[in-house]
C-alpha cells in the first residue's frame, strides 16, 4: 500500500488531496503515473509528466525511482 498525497492543480484534477493505492512492493514512479492515468484519464497523464514526485527524501521526475510508503505528487509551482 502506498499513500499518495496530491497538491495544488493535481489535487483539483483528482478531486482529493490523498488516497491509498494497492501497488506492488517493486512499483516505481512510472507505475504510479500509469495507474493514475488509467484511473483519472489522459488529461491527468499530461499533467503527471511535468510533476515532481517526493519519494522518501528524494525529489524526482525519474520514472524508474522505486516508491516508498508515501509519495507526494507536486505540480510545477509559479514563484514570485
Amino acid at each position: 500500500m502506498v499513500e499518495i498525497r496530491y497538491f495544488a492543480a493535481i489535487a483539483d484534477a483528482v478531486g482529493k488531496d490523498r488516497e491509498t493505492l494497492d501497488l506492488p512492493a517493486e512499483a516505481t514512479v512510472g507505475d504510479l503515473r500509469a495507474t493514475l492515468a488509467d484511473t483519472y484519464g489522459a488529461d491527468l497523464e499530461k499533467m503527471l509528466t511535468v510533476c515532481a514526485y517526493l519519494v522518501g527524501d528524494e525529489l524526482t521526475r525519474d520514472p524508474s525511482t522505486a516508491l516508498t510508503p508515501r509519495v507526494d505528487v507536486l505540480p510545477p509551482f509559479a514563484g514570485g
